[in-house]
């Protein structure tokens, strides 16, 4: 069929990929973006460290597991999390074949928590570990999280939650860009963000039940900007514009409605999306609303605020902010009157191609330099 030759195609160019010299790292980003992502765990065992940087010829040896376990300040926790993971294993997984891989996901936890003292564990973390140990096994596991938790979960795995907040804060921004109606809708609610905290911070390894599904989402947060997640879970919601929009217009409707995720979702579909919108809308253009999402938070927004604002603005951006600061009742001028809507829904109809021509990719990973100096440039070969 026609499937099996494309899959027959797309394996063989992968293997061209990693067999070339040097590994050309810039394709097997392409690959796991484009559709299908990888296809299976044996070649995930081989690329997702190369997309990682991660060096398989020397892996450390993991410490016993003992002597992680004593004296740390995060084992019962762990071990908590670890014990209410069932439901990651796969169904019918014989008891103590899921124990045995229980222990070591245990041990891979505190062996990057102890090497890293700067990280901070915290729930959820054991969620995108497990992914990690049923794909590639203990050793490779370790050395792919402990990179990972040093680079694209670095955030979530501060002290304190600000960082992982101003991450959600990007959420909004991206659903206003793509949808005023919904965004506006939303705020009216005052739905907030952390519906989709759980995704986020677990790389919706939590919420999602068929593994497959978790592994395709994997392929591409790893060949992508470490901030992927978060228009991928923007893409949801705007998937589910409708629903949305049906909902009584309350938090706890909102709210209760954003956090059943549907299981049913047109995963591909979705990957291109927010593929196109991470390049149409990349970060570095939404971080001033996402700051400005941060300010109206802490009450901090004082004159001065939008003093500063109204210099680096567009100003039709500081008109909005004024209209949204207005009474409810001039609700409609305000959506006729400020919406810039030029020519976005052309532009997004043109970028619907991208993804899947992976050129997408090329601008995904350019862009991930821009980020946050906090990232060596050296995951972004």
């Amino acid at each position: 069929t026609d499937f099996d030759s494309r899959k027959k195609k797309k394996v063989a160019e992968i293997y061209q990929a990693l067999n070339s010299d040097p590994i050309d790292v810039a394709a097997l980003r392409r690959m796991a973006i484009s559709e299908g992502g990888l296809l299976t765990d044996e070649i995930r065992c081989k690329v997702w460290p190369k997309l990682l940087s991660v060096n398989t010829d020397d892996l450390p040896p993991l410490p016993a597991g003992k002597e992680l376990r004593e004296d740390n300040k995060d084992y019962q926790q762990v071990l908590l999390d670890v014990r209410r993971s069932l439901r990651r294993f796969p169904p019918g997984m014989p008891d103590d074949q899921r124990e045995g891989l229980q222990e070591e996901l245990i041990d891979i936890i505190l062996h990057v928590l102890k090497r890293n003292p700067q990280l901070h564990y915290y729930q959820g973390y054991h969620d995108i570990v497990v992914t990690f140990l049923l794909v590639v096994g203990d050793r490779l596991a370790t050395a792919l999280v402990e990179k990972l938790s040093t680079h694209h979960l670095r955030d979530f795995m501060d002290p304190t939650m600000d960082n992982t907040k101003h991450i959600l804060n990007y959420l909004m921004p991206i659903i206003d860009q793509v949808n005023p109606e919904v965004h506006d809708f939303m705020q009216s609610a005052e739905v907030g963000t952390i519906f989709a905290l759980s995704w986020l911070i677990t790389w919706f390894g939590h919420v999602l039940s068929d593994f497959r599904h978790v592994v395709r989402l994997y392929d591409f947060f790893l060949a992508c900007h470490p901030l992927m997640p978060i228009y991928f879970a923007a893409v949801i919601v705007l998937h589910r514009e409708q629903e949305v929009l049906d909902c009584e217009c309350d938090m706890a409707s909102v709210h209760h409605l954003l956090s059943q995720i549907p299981q049913d979702l047109p995963y591909e579909t979705l990957i291109s999306k927010a593929g196109d919108l991470f390049v149409q809308f990349p970060p570095s253009e939404l971080a001033r609303e996402a700051a400005q999402q941060q300010a109206e938070r802490t009450a901090a927004s004082t004159f001065k605020d939008f003093e500063l604002a109204s210099v680096q603005q567009r100003p039709d951006t500081v008109l909005r902010q004024r209209f949204r600061e207005r009474p409810r009742g001039e609700e409609r001028t305000k959506s006729i009157l400020t919406k810039p809507r030029t020519n976005r829904f052309v532009k997004l109809a043109v970028m619907g191609l991208t993804v899947a021509l992976g050129a997408a990719a090329l601008a995904v990973v350019k862009s991930a330099l821009e980020w946050a100096p906090k990232f060596e440039l050296q995951i972004f070969p």
